[in-house]
């Protein structure tokens, strides 16, 4: 079943125009998604390496360099992080890239693959997990994270300021850290209160910014990202997001990332200068896509873990 997946996704995105590529597995800076990298070191060179956490940043360099406007990759990521049913910490995505592309329109190719995948694998797109039935029929539900916290508790988010967040979180029996931002109280609160409730097909629209440094701000509320993750099942199995263009801007992003970081966040981005100097040679607008193929196979060949 999830080698009928990947090579009906493969089919899928080659027919769409899309070109596979391969990027590095070893990486001089870790990059890409905010997670824990495994360490490693090149003897010939003496410098430490990375294993691959996500191959974002290299696959946008090949739309910017000019290779195609859409290019997509199958690939082994590894994250030096919790095993459970649903983490391993070596796993396989599926992760695009097109040009003049925005989240709206990965939204629609994420429903639109993900139903191919569930036809070729399983014969329809209303799938059987466990005793449950899960409806991959497009289109899947539409609901903003703040908005979905506030139906799930009663905590209403939007408007908050960082302490009051924090305050109304820890009241409600969330964990939080002592100087969580506005960004990461919401992601807790979504975790805890939200996420186990979301079994059919979801995308969940309206993510902090300051969650996902790599995405493009929206334009009517520059504290939300132009960003969605589709949840199945409690799980996460899409992640999605208009591309932050800006070299500026990005800079600024990274910035932030590394000071959490030296605040003792060893999951937040490094500055990646050679990022910014291709990004630097002109950005176009870019739409991103990624898929956890290991958590769609566990679903749809009806495995109860990774």
């Amino acid at each position: 079943t999830r080698f009928r997946v990947i090579q009906a996704m493969r089919a899928f995105l080659s027919n769409e125009g899309f070109l596979e590529v391969e990027t590095p597995m070893l990486h001089s800076i870790p990059g890409g998604a905010i997670a824990k990298p495994f360490t490693t070191h090149h003897n010939a060179l003496d410098i430490p390496l990375y294993m691959r956490i996500a191959p974002e940043l290299h696959l946008k360099r090949l739309v910017i360099g000019g290779l195609s406007e859409k290019v997509f990759e199958i690939n082994r990521c590894f994250r030096n992080e919790g095993i459970s049913p649903r983490h391993n910490p070596e796993f396989t995505t599926m992760e695009l890239y097109q040009a003049y592309a925005d989240y709206e329109d990965m939204m629609a190719i994420t429903e639109r693959v993900v139903a191919h995948a569930a036809i070729t694998a399983t014969g329809g797109t209303k799938v059987k997990f466990g005793e449950t039935e899960i409806d991959f029929t497009p289109p899947f539900r539409r609901a903003s994270m703040p908005d979905l916290i506030r139906e799930h508790s009663n905590i209403a988010p939007d408007g908050m300021s960082d302490d009051d967040a924090r305050k109304a979180a820890k009241a409600a029996g969330v964990e939080i850290a002592g100087q969580a931002s506005w960004g990461k109280v919401v992601e807790a609160c979504f975790e805890h209160f939200v996420e186990p409730n979301l079994i059919q097909p979801t995308h969940v629209v309206a993510l902090p910014k300051a969650i996902s440094p790599l995405a493009k701000a929206n334009h009517a509320r520059p504290d939300i990202a132009e960003r969605f993750e589709t949840f199945c099942n409690t799980w996460e199995i899409a992640n999605a997001f208009s591309e932050l263009a800006d070299p500026h801007e990005q800079r600024a992003r990274f910035e932030d990332q590394q000071t959490q970081r030296e605040g003792g966040d060893d999951e937040a981005h490094r500055v990646d200068e050679d990022f910014l100097k291709a990004q630097s040679g002109g950005m176009m607008p870019m739409g991103g896509l990624g898929i956890g193929m290991a958590r769609l196979g566990v679903l749809l060949a009806n495995s109860q873990a990774i």
